[in-house]
């Protein structure tokens, strides 16, 4: 079957709230605001491989082939979810063994088998030595930081080393398959290695960035009652040393199954982690000469543990596989991408964040990588376009956040920054307005492609993001990424095109997880995805799919608001309300009132020096009125001293939702997971006073 042609045989399982009856029409002329070079599209990866499926393909009777056409690629890979993976196997040189079973041995949803009697190994994808790639004398990873713009390098030949060392330390201490190695750590190089000697040796992987208290980080780490423990002493963020070493010491001490504690000095403070007797210091652990020699293991054995956010209790911990974070990032990063050796990528993330394992998979296509301990607005906005420039920074990341700021900021990066090795801007987290689409093409430069992304933590990857072969169109994603079966379901479960709809999986992806912790019966695990729609993945965002098989994104479908029977998403609220200049950021929630009434209240933080009188207030209902709706205008506009998110960036829309609505503050959020919980404890205060009035 292809994406879009999918007509289930089933009645969707209660609750079910409705699809909403409304279709956004964007303000937006409908061009391309870049498209590809055809002579660089037919030299990317993606024609090539494009290629070789057509080679395969010519041989089914009355095939129709048409060479870069990425709409026939795109139903080829989801019609033929098997030969299409194989062929990514092949394509890529996958280092392991292949084993004789067929590449999708079943398909149900969830409990997929993928490639049995496989064996694969993360750290030996990323390390292969193959003629012409990853030469040992090579940068492999550039650690920079905000602290004196310190940068120093791993070549391949130091990281293959230091992998093998600290494998080797690893093994010593009794650590193996089975194990798990846990970080407190910044995104730093000493990280990645981290990382990859987990792999080596079979053990399965997590981290916490530092900027988590040691409860957060035990909320999450302590789940796993893992062997082994790195920590910092600290890191840099916005000017200031932060300094960890007591946390450190907590989150070690909140961790009884310990067998090995490695120190990480990374501020150099004294005294520091690792003179202290019960910590081995990380020159000990990567000390000496050792063979590289990573374990062989089955394609779903487990590689790392990501968590979700945790806002609403527990975090969960989500279970992901070798084999398929290997397939599922060669196919993203080497086809959507287009990066391989001589590539230098960098994605500004946390490693408490599923982008610091997407970036660190760059790795994995043999491209350099860029590890950044600090903000990427300090000193100035200007801050990544400055790291950019100053490592010749090919495939770069950051959030639709992050570029809006620096539009209002007047940034002009391209003018300010030797941009010109820059060939793609990645933007995930949010939704991408129109505005900045333009503004990279302006102020960036006019050849770098914006791919806009969604996808998640889930799966590790995206749904949705761009091609080097494909037009981008402002405030769309250009398509949906190979092997994926995406679509929009109504009510009833039925595709739908050019409405909104929830976005829906409709055949497996080899990333998908393989469990949750702790959830020996997979309950936890179906509820999450598949309780709605029986053997569909549903990911619960409203999208729509154009005409044209691009995406529309407009926000969580179970945060949505439903005024007088008039369902909205948020996206398009926020993109009208945060073009406003003296608008930084905005929250908007309907909260169900007693006696069937709804309040439907706008938060806002102002730029520095803006009021919000009645003019702004006018400005801003007319904003959302013109470009969105009239029923869009909210009953309220108030300020608020800022907005609350996860500590990866999305906004707690259902949080405060519930304080609103009279939860018990104690059961809407837990504030370890909230990114300042004082602006939280704002709204809860909000909440008190309206429910005293």
């Amino acid at each position: 079957m292809t994406a879009g042609d999918v007509t289930p045989p089933w009645t969707p399982v209660p609750p079910w709230t409705p699809v909403p009856p409304w279709t956004p029409v964007p303000p937006w002329t409908p061009v391309p605001v870049w498209t590809p070079d055809p002579a660089t599209a037919a030299a990317s990866r993606m024609a090539a491989f494009q290629r070789g499926v057509c080679a395969l393909a010519a041989r089914e009777p009355g095939a129709d082939v048409v060479v870069g056409d990425y709409q026939w690629l795109l139903s080829w890979s989801v019609d033929h979810l098997g030969d299409f993976w194989e062929e990514v196997w092949r394509f890529f040189g996958v280092v392991g063994e292949r084993g004789s079973g067929p590449a999708l041995a079943d398909a149900r949803m969830p409990g997929a088998v993928w490639f049995p009697g496989s064996t694969v190994n993360y750290a030996a994808q990323a390390l292969a030595q193959r003629p012409g790639e990853r030469p040992a004398d090579q940068p492999a990873v550039v650690a920079d930081g905000e602290r004196d713009g310190v940068t120093s390098t791993l070549t391949w030949g130091e990281l293959r080393r230091q992998v093998a060392a600290l494998a080797a330390t690893f093994t010593a201490a009794g650590v193996g398959s089975g194990d798990r190695v846990v970080a407190y750590l910044p995104d730093t190089a000493e990280s990645v290695v981290a990382f990859l000697a987990a792999a080596t040796v079979g053990a399965t992987w997590a981290s916490c960035g530092q900027d988590y208290a040691p409860p957060a980080a035990l909320d999450r780490l302590g789940q796993l009652e893992p062997s082994v423990l790195l920590a910092a002493d600290g890191y840099y963020f916005a000017g200031r040393e932060h300094d960890l070493r007591a946390a450190a010491a907590e989150v070690r001490a909140g961790l009884p199954s310990l067998r090995l504690a490695v120190a990480v000095p990374r501020l150099g403070l004294r005294p520091g982690l690792d003179e202290a007797a019960d910590w081995l210091p990380w020159s000990v652990a990567t000390a000496g000469e050792h063979p590289f020699e990573p374990l062989a293991v089955p394609f779903d054995h487990p590689l790392w543990v990501v968590f979700s956010s945790g806002t609403t209790g527990k975090p969960k911990g989500i279970v992901h596989g070798h084999g398929g974070v290997v397939l599922e990032h060669l196919k993203t990063l080497g086809l959507h991408m287009d990066a391989g050796p001589g590539d230098v990528f960098w994605w500004y993330t946390s490693p408490s964040w599923m982008m610091w394992n997407y970036r660190t998979s760059g790795l994995l296509v043999g491209a350099t990588i860029v590890t950044y301990d600090g903000s990427p607005a300090h000193p100035t906005t200007d801050q990544l376009w400055r790291i950019v420039a100053r490592h010749a920074v090919t495939i770069a990341g950051t959030s639709p956040g992050y570029v809006t700021a620096c539009g209002k900021a007047g940034a002009d990066p391209a003018r300010e920054h030797d941009l010109s090795a820059l060939r793609t801007l990645g933007c995930t987290g949010s939704t991408v307005p129109p505005e900045s689409y333009y503004w990279v093409g302006e102020h960036v430069g006019e050849r770098v492609q914006l791919v806009s992304t969604t996808g998640g933590t889930d799966v590790v990857t995206g749904f949705a993001g761009g091609a080097p072969t494909v037009p981008v169109w402002p405030g769309e994603i250009s398509v949906a990424c190979l092997g994926v079966a995406l679509d929009a379901f109504d009510e009833s479960g039925h595709s739908v095109r050019d409405d909104v709809g929830e976005l829906v999986v409709t055949e497996p992806m080899p990333s998908m997880p393989v469990s949750f912790w702790n959830d020996p019966d997979g309950e936890r695990y179906r509820a999450a995805y598949f309780a709605v729609f029986p053997g569909v993945w549903r990911h619960g965002d409203w999208i729509t799919i154009t005409g044209r098989n691009s995406v529309l994104m407009h926000g969580r479908s179970d945060s949505t608001l439903n005024r007088h029977g008039v369902r909205m998403g948020s996206a398009e609220i926020y993109h009208a309300v945060e073009q406003v200049p003296e608008v930084d950021e905005a929250l908007i929630v309907g909260v169900e009132q007693p006696g069937g009434g709804y309040w439907m209240p706008l938060f806002v933080t102002l730029t520095p020096g803006a009021v919000l009188d009645g003019d702004l207030k006018a400005r801003i209902n007319d904003a959302i009125r013109t470009i969105v709706s009239p029923r869009h205008v909210p009953d309220e506009i108030i300020l608020a001293p800022g907005v609350p998110h996860t500590r990866t960036g999305k906004k707690l829309e259902i949080p405060v939702k519930r304080l609103l609505a009279g939860d018990d503050p104690s059961r809407v959020a837990d504030l370890k997971a909230v990114d300042d919980p004082a602006v939280f404890d704002w709204y809860r205060r909000l909440a008190s006073a309206r429910a005293q009035r």
